[in-house]
């Protein structure tokens, strides 16, 4: 094994569109999960597995992500590519060829995550043993949305995407972690635009195979999430908010109740007759009113204000927003400076216990979850007494008006009512 050190390139260039109405106002790079964007988490993982530089690819919203760097102290030095189009992750990576230089480099997509260790893992296990390409893989039990890999003797031999059960027999995935060698610019250049009008990376990996490059597996045996749609926010939140270590810098009151692993972050306030059960993140500057139930697996934002009486279960609610008192937030995630009026509830179960759909890019998905509220965009406020239906997406800027059931989704910036006719009849009491 050489001495080397790996440069690492992060993928954030995509609109994130299987996301809205979140990714309308932020990329979806920069989407909270467990208390810090997707980028934050991305990198960290390569800080902590010895990375001393990276190179960003941006395009979509690229100057938040700029921006909310130069606000930001990694020790790694950060460097920046914009991509010119949207054409694919072989072109992007392309763009880290001068970067790179003529060493080995590790890939990341900017909208996974995973457990940090599985970085530096893969890192070493690249190092060792020097091919063309190592591959992160990860086994799962439905593979077919996926790039599924085909394993044969500790060597990849292809890589089908989205197939479907008959086409293979094979249960792995590819994570968006690799590892290349200098070489693969070579091949790069040789890759032909796909039918989407994009010069994808599983296209290049298709011709290195094809020309007896030595592309091996690595499997990711933790945790991994990709964040593609909105209930995958949920998930990796789950996981980050599950392993953190439990520790309180604001107030708890008399008479509030806390159960297992939350984290109370500095200037919070827990009032009296809370209960909060663990795991459980509660930002800076929040506010959790009287006799309010928190759940696993929450996170609540900074100067987040939860009225008197409100629970909260499994769910993300971001930066400045307000739960007005006697509502119920389960298994949704509400954008930052969303207001709701006291009474909201939002309905995260069907009548007949099927999955919930969501709309996604104008198709009802099935989202696989029998338990899923709503995802709300920045800046919402709904009137009293609102109801939410499973799956319903509000854009952000759109306001409710009060005692109104929301069963569709709802444009951005619009603001709903229905129309009501009086019935009067003579009556004697």
């Amino acid at each position: 094994m050489r001495d080397i050190r790996l440069k690492a390139v992060v993928l954030a260039a995509g609109k994130g569109k299987r996301l809205q109405p979140l990714t309308l106002t932020k990329p979806k790079h920069l989407l909270s999960v467990g208390g810090a964007p997707i980028l934050q988490h991305i990198l960290n993982c390569l800080e902590n597995a010895g990375l001393e530089e990276v190179l960003i690819v941006v395009k979509h919203m690229k100057e938040q992500i700029i921006e909310w760097f130069s606000k930001q102290n990694f020790n790694i030095k950060i460097k920046f590519k914009e991509q010119a189009d949207f054409l694919g992750t072989a072109n992007a990576i392309s763009l880290a060829e001068d970067f790179t230089g003529n060493q080995p480099f590790i890939v990341v997509n900017g909208d996974i995550l995973l457990d940090a260790a599985e970085i530096k893992r893969i890192t070493e296990y690249h190092e060792a043993n020097r091919p063309f390409c190592t591959l992160g893989v990860k086994k799962v039990d439905d593979p077919y949305q996926y790039g599924v890999i085909e394993i044969e003797n500790g060597l990849i031999k292809d890589i089908v995407e989205k197939p479907s059960p008959e086409e293979t027999s094979s249960n792995f995935i590819s994570t968006g972690v690799m590892c290349f060698e200098s070489d693969v610019f070579e091949f790069i250049k040789r890759t032909p635009i796909s039918k989407r009008g994009e010069y994808e990376i599983t296209t290049t990996l298709k011709l290195a195979i094809a020309d007896s490059k030595k592309i091996i597996p690595y499997e990711i045996s933790s945790w991994w999430v990709d964040i593609g749609r909105p209930w995958d926010l949920l998930e990796a939140n789950r996981h980050i908010i599950a392993n953190l270590t439990a520790s309180n810098k604001g107030v708890v009151e008399e008479g509030a109740h806390i159960k297992g692993k939350v984290v109370i972050g500095k200037g919070a306030v827990i009032r009296s007759g809370a209960y909060i059960e663990g795991p459980v993140m509660i930002d800076e500057e929040a506010d959790i009113g009287p006799n309010c139930y928190i759940r696993p697996v929450t996170y609540i934002g900074k100067r987040v204000r939860i009225g008197n009486a409100c629970e909260i279960k499994n769910s993300i609610i971001l930066d400045g927003t307000h739960i007005g008192h006697l509502s119920y937030v389960g298994d949704s995630i509400i954008g930052c400076d969303v207001n709701f009026g006291a009474g909201t509830k939002i309905a995260n179960l069907r009548f007949d216990n099927k999955s919930v759909k969501v709309n996604i890019n104008g198709v009802k998905t099935d989202s696989g979850h029998r338990k899923l509220g709503a995802i709300i965009g920045d800046n919402v406020k709904t009137g009293i007494g609102v109801n939410i239906m499973p799956g319903v997406k509000i854009g952000p800027g759109s306001a409710i008006a009060p005692n109104i059931t929301v069963w569709v989704d709802i444009p951005p910036y619009k603001l709903v009512n229905v129309k009501l006719d009086y019935i009067y009849t003579d009556w004697k009491p």
